[in-house]
């Protein structure tokens, strides 16, 4: 590894080789859209070969993944996707229900009026999402205009500690929505949760800290129910 600095996605940044920050991108996205199954063995020949880089790339795309909570590393094994009880799922979404509260809470404090526009031009992406027929192209839509959503949010609240906190447990969330048996991608409940965001949106918009993080709050805790999980 030459210790070069990876950026992945807006200020999300790893400490990775070129080869292995290539490959820790590529197969962190595939794997929050559920393209592996959890718990699954995944082959690093298959994708040492299908990448073109050696198998250190891949092992060390796996380890940063694993730091991630993503995938696991078994010894003897190899890797795989981890695959997470309901209660550990539960837990997470009300600790990250908590997490993003605060993050809104900060954001209306400090958030500019030209952030808040650029902030409703972001929600402008979810409006319409629930007309797109084909439920796993709508589902995609959602989670990357809705990702670009809450970046936006994070960049208001203007912390470092935050922006890192965020953006990993996101990618999380994103993991364990598409993977988790009984969940699957909100493809069927775009108009509710673009519904969660104007809610957001008004109370940033306000200033209102108190609101802003009660807003938020429960926009993440409507997974739980949707998972099936309260």
């Amino acid at each position: 590894m030459n210790g070069l600095l990876m950026t992945e996605g807006p200020g999300h940044e790893v400490v990775a080789g070129r080869l292995s920050g290539r490959v820790y991108s590529a197969l962190k996205t595939r794997l929050v859209e559920g393209d592996f199954p959890a718990g699954k063995r995944i082959g690093i020949e298959a994708l040492r070969q299908e990448y073109g880089v050696s198998k250190q790339p891949v092992m060390e795309a796996f380890r940063l993944l694993a730091s991630d909570g993503i995938v696991e590393i078994v010894p003897q094994v190899g890797c795989r996707p981890m695959d997470y009880s309901i209660e550990e799922v539960a837990d997470f979404f009300r600790v990250f229900a908590a997490s993003e509260g605060a993050v809104a809470a900060a954001a209306a404090t400090r958030c500019t009026p030209e952030q808040i526009a650029g902030l409703r031009t972001a929600l402008r992406e979810t409006a319409d999402l629930d007309q797109e027929p084909d439920p796993k192209i709508r589902g995609r839509l959602y989670r990357l205009a809705n990702r670009r959503f809450h970046t936006r949010i994070q960049e208001m609240a203007a912390s470092r500690v935050i922006d890192s906190v965020s953006r990993r447990m996101w990618d999380l969330s994103d993991y364990l929505v598409n993977t988790f048996p009984e969940g699957g991608s909100f493809s069927a409940h775009t108009a509710e949760r673009h519904t969660d965001h104007e809610r957001i949106v008004q109370a940033l918009a306000h200033g209102d800290a108190s609101m802003a993080r009660i807003e938020m709050s429960n926009h993440i805790l409507h997974t739980v129910r949707r998972l099936g999980l309260d």
